[in-house]
Parts: C-alpha cells; structure tokens; sequence
C-alpha cells in the first residue's frame, strides 16, 4: 500500500501554498471556477514560460509544488489521468485550419495538443527518464492514473509522480451545455447545493502526488485502495454492492469508516444518487463535500484526494467541506465516492498513518 509523501496542487482555491482551506474563497453569481495560479516564474524558467499554454504551466507548476517539498526524491516514473488534455491548443488548432485555409498553420498548439504533452513536459524539464504514461478515460482518467501508480509501486518501484489535470475552456463550455452539463443561472460557489437544478459548475485543476513505498517523516497517508465501476444506468443497490465488496477486500467494516468524501455536485440530475448514498452511511460518521469549492471536471478526484490526505494528516476537517458533522473527530480511515451520470463511479479508501 503506497504513501502519499507530498502534494503539489493548483485549484480554485488559495491551494499552491501549501495552505488547506485557511481562507476559502467564495465566488459570487459565477457559472465556471477558474484556478487561482501562482506566479509562475517563481517555478518554471522564464523563457520557456513564454511558450507554454495554461495547461501546461498548472501541470509543470503542480509538479514544482510537489518536488520542493521532497527535493531529494527523484520520481521513477510519471503516470498522468486527464479526461481532456490539453483542449484549448487543441481548439486553437482547429479554429486555425479555417483561419488560414490549412495554410501556414502554426506548428505550436498541433504540438501541444497531443494527450501526452504534460507528462511529456513534466518529464523532459524534470529530467525524468523512466516510465512515462498519460490516461484519458473519460471522469476515470485519475483513477486509473492512481491505479497504475499502485501497480508500479507494487512491482518493485520504489517513487511515483502521479496526477491528474484539466482545464476548462469556452467551447468545451459551450458544447457540453448543449447537454445541460453546466449550470445556466449563476451561483454562489458555496450555495451550489440549495435549490434543485440541473448542471454543475464547470471547474478544472492539476493535483500531484510523489508517492512510494516506503514511510517517510513527510508522509501525509497511505492509500489503502481503489476500486472503479463503469456501470449504465446503475442504481443504489449496484454501488452499494460494489462498495460492499470493495470494503470486505481490504478487510474493513463500513462502520470503521471515519469520514465520507462525496462527490456531489450540486445538479439535480444526478444528485440523487450521492442522496441516496448517504443513507448508507453510518450516523455517527461526518460526510463532506468538495465540488463547491473546485468546479466539476473529468479528474476532479484528484482534489478529493489531497483534501482526504490534509483530513487525516491534521486531523481536522474544515467547516467548508462539512456537509454532515457526525460525532467522530479522530479520522483513521477515509472514503472518497465519485460518480458521473450515475455510470462511471470510484472509490479511494486512504488511512491515517
């Protein structure tokens, strides 16, 4: 079972200091949550700055976050989950083949538009050799990111990077609204679960993690396992059976469970799911919630995963995230549930170490 050692996270919220949700930031009458970004000179070389797209800079950025704090760790491999990659080159591309008439297109954003190109960047201005792989499996990019971390881990790695990332951009807004993806009256961030609508608000992130095998004095928690579910139309009683199973597999009760980290995401129409799950949760055990305060996006369990990593490693859970109080307050173990359109589901069991 691999440790998590040190995180690197840019989000919408104040994340890239290191800080968990000291001062969390409230959006007001907003539809998408973009990323509050650190100064990236401070990170990245200033003449490569200058080429580099948005995704890019949150990737190399999160990863400089991430390595500062283990600056004698050098990662054996770099395992990347993104649900749509690097979408604004890729559109800028595109837009450009009409522009020009397929004439003198510029090379840069067809360069940059590859799925691959963060863990390619990460790798190249890291100086990282080794194992070098990108997932983009819909709303289980992350997960399946993480799952081949494990199995790396497993196989006689000894340190991982792993992460997930993806940004959000206007045509992609746009396009996924002709599915009522996204909300279309504006909210307040923190009032995202009052009232029944459909839609969400669109968010994006980078989260990453050196994980390894091995505890360390920085380590945060140990995560336990994982298990995902690619279910149509799946109902309660598949994910409860599914979560029934995943549990007795790592020999744990549910009723051990200090903490469940839901995905819930504000949207009347597929909300109903995570409802019906807190059902399944024990009286005593606190329930948080983490869309608000990042967006939806296809790797947001990435931001899940750090905030369940800072809950057991401070042993505190902010008020923001506190959907439910319970009456524990000593966190040894954590669930995060996740699903999308109640088809694609993950969970993430860590523990306290």
């Amino acid at each position: 079972m691999p440790y998590i050692h040190s995180i690197g996270i840019i989000s919408p919220q104040l994340t890239y200091d290191g800080s968990f949700l000291t001062h969390p930031l409230v959006n007001e009458e907003t539809l998408t949550m973009n990323c509050v970004e650190p100064v990236y000179k401070e990170y990245i070389n200033a003449v490569a700055l200058r080429r580099m797209s948005h995704v890019i800079k949150m990737g190399l950025g999160a990863t400089a976050i991430c390595r500062r704090q283990l600056p004698d760790v050098n990662p054996e491999a770099v395992i990347v989950g993104t649900g749509l990659a690097c979408l604004a080159d890729l559109e800028k591309f595109t837009r450009s083949i009409e522009v020009y008439g397929e004439q003198t297109l510029p090379p840069i954003p067809f360069i940059n538009s590859a799925h691959n190109t963060v863990a390619g960047q990460i790798a190249l201005h890291n100086n990282l050799t080794g194992y070098n792989i990108t997932y983009c499996h819909h709303f289980l990019s992350f997960e399946n990111a993480l799952r081949d971390a494990m199995l790396s881990l497993s196989e006689g790695l000894k340190n991982v990077l792993v992460g997930g990332i993806d940004e959000r951009t206007s045509d992609n807004f746009t396009i996924y609204n002709l599915r009522d993806f996204w909300r279309k009256t504006p909210v307040r961030n923190l009032d995202l679960f009052e009232g029944s609508y459909p839609g969400t608000l669109n968010g994006e992130g980078s989260a990453f993690f050196i994980m390894g095998n091995e505890r360390r004095p920085e380590s945060m928690a140990r995560l336990v396992g994982l298990h995902t579910l690619l279910w149509e139309n799946s109902t309660i009683e598949d994910v409860e059976e599914e979560l029934s199973r995943f549990l007795k597999a790592h020999s744990v009760g549910k009723e051990e469970i200090d903490l469940f980290i839901l995905g819930r995401n504000g949207s009347s129409t597929y909300d109903y799911l995570y409802r019906q799950f807190e059902d399944l949760v024990p009286d005593s055990a606190p329930i948080a919630y983490y869309k608000h305060l990042c967006g939806e996006y296809m790797t947001s369990t990435s931001f899940a995963l750090w905030v369940a990593a800072n809950v057991l490693h401070s042993q505190s859970l902010p008020e923001v995230l506190t959907f439910r109080k319970g009456s524990r307050s000593n966190f040894q173990k954590v669930l995060i549930y996740n699903q999308s359109q109640a088809k694609e589901h993950a969970f993430i069991l860590l523990e306290r170490i």
